[in-house]
């Protein structure tokens, strides 16, 4: 191949430095500078332009928002993934948030409040309708991806600046690449935490609404921030502005915006990672220090704002001197000095219950006893209500069947065989033991005597056996 022809297949467009170039400084420089430089096709006028094209929610935008809410809602409700990314593939979430962030780069007071505005009726309608689609639907139990969008992390922070980077990035390229607008849309999972304040405001809890709202509001804010950082990178145009006073008090409300929401950003950032890094370290912690032959931890838990490491252990018990070090080792760990271990054992003296019970066995035992019975046992009425009930099943479980079977021989001789059962019922809700007598009564007996002894029967045993509930049923 002659120089002319390589020539003709070499592009001025290409990447790489020719020539000896690439070996040098410069040339590394000058190849890392156009590889990595988005200036050049950039459009910054029809990129404002689509920014605030995107912005407004009227019309079809308004419905097709009320529609993917509807999808991602059903989505969430029986925690199908696919059926939450269809949703929001389809969702017009972005606008105002990015918005936002491009209306306070570029001092447009006029764009910041209509970009509010239409950020507040997309959040009031998205929590509205999904508020309607859980209250109006019969499944109400809570799943995974419900759950999964209660509570914001770093990685949740860390998605929405990269997300909202790589958003504002393919808006300023000329054409704008559509597939980055669907992953962003999918990667920032702004709906699902909308749609979880609506099942939290559906089902009464306050602690589901509120948590999916600070997650939602944090991955709005830091899109809005990358918007912001972006648009100064590339030096977007300024609003102009003819009173030069008017110019000057835009641009100063702009940076203290920008300032007041960037503060609080770098802030909840860096307690969002203490809290991850707490946590890895924690784990680290249980899984390498807190070890015993013949004991086996089936659960643990991490309490970032209580300073606190709970662990539920099983099968041989655990002798205080090595709880105390392990609380020793864990005030030397980096960390992780201001924590506090508590350690919880079970009753199991011979570790064989260890050997022989799954995990989830395990798990739900310790559940139960360290956990629902000790907010049960919170104050004086809980703890009354509940030998209330012990009592009360001692009774059931603890009939002096043949005295009792005895007398109703003697009061009622019309009866031919008398039986005692316990049935035990469930509404799906809780479970109840209720006392089932069964009579059969001798056929000489006249059907209109056997209602009115079978109701003295029911309120003597009653009284008897001192029950509030009984059941009694006569069978042929």
């Amino acid at each position: 191949m002659n120089t002319s022809e390589t020539n003709k297949e070499s592009s001025p467009n290409d990447v790489l430095p020719e020539g000896n170039n690439f070996n040098s400084w410069a040339g590394i420089k000058k190849f890392l500078s156009e590889l990595l430089d988005i200036r050049l096709g950039t459009d910054r006028e029809a990129t404002i332009e689509a920014v605030k094209q995107d912005i407004s929610f009227k019309g079809h935008t308004a419905w097709i928002l009320i529609f993917s809410i509807f999808v991602a809602s059903i989505g969430l409700n029986v925690s199908s993934a696919a059926v939450v990314i269809g949703a929001m593939l389809i969702s017009p979430l972005m606008g105002p948030i990015v918005g936002v962030g491009m209306s306070v780069a570029i001092n447009d007071v006029v764009t910041l409040k209509r970009s509010l505005i239409n950020l507040g009726v997309m959040v009031v309608l998205s929590v509205l309708t999904a508020f309607l689609y859980f209250k109006l639907s019969p499944l109400t139990k809570e799943t995974p991806e419900l759950l999964a969008r209660t509570y914001p992390t770093i990685l949740d922070v860390l998605v929405a600046i990269f997300g909202g980077l790589a958003l504002i990035v393919a808006k300023t390229k000329s054409g704008t690449i559509a597939s980055v607008i669907f992953g962003v849309a999918i990667a920032t999972a702004l709906m699902p935490p909308l749609c979880t304040v609506g099942y939290g405001l559906a089902v009464g809890n306050a602690s589901y609404a509120g948590g999916a709202l600070y997650l939602f509001s944090i991955n709005a804010v830091f899109i809005a921030l990358s918007t912001f950082i972006v648009s100064k990178l590339l030096r977007f145009p300024l609003v102009r502005y003819a009173n030069s006073q008017r110019r000057k008090r835009i641009a100063q409300l702009a940076s203290l915006i920008a300032l007041i929401v960037m503060v609080p950003s770098v802030i909840l950032f860096m307690n969002l990672l203490k809290e991850q890094v707490f946590e890895n370290r924690a784990t680290m912690f249980v899984d390498n220090i807190v070890k015993y032959e013949g004991a086996e931890i089936v659960k643990s838990t991490m309490n970032f704002e209580t300073k606190f490491i709970d662990v539920y252990l099983i099968g041989r018990p655990v002798p205080q001197n090595k709880i105390n070090e392990w609380t020793n080792e864990l005030k030397d760990t980096d960390k992780l000095q201001d924590i506090t271990l508590r350690v919880y054992q079970g009753a199991d003296q011979s570790g064989e219950l260890a050997e022989k019970l799954s995990s989830e066995v395990k798990a739900g035992i310790l559940e139960d006893l360290y956990v629902k019975n000790e907010q049960l046992l919170q104050d004086k009425d809980s703890r009354i209500t509940f030998l209330e009930n012990e009592i009360a099943n001692l009774k059931i479980n603890n009939v002096p069947f043949k005295e009792l079977s005895q007398e109703v021989k003697i009061n009622y001789q019309g009866i031919e065989t008398f039986s005692y059962s316990n049935k035990i019922t469930t509404n799906f809700q809780k479970t109840d033991t209720l006392p089932v007598i069964n009579i059969r009564w001798k056929r000489e007996v006249p059907v209109r005597d056997r209602k009115e002894q079978m109701k003295r029967l029911e309120a003597w045993l009653k009284f008897k056996m001192q029950l509030d509930t009984i059941s009694v049923i006569e069978y042929p």
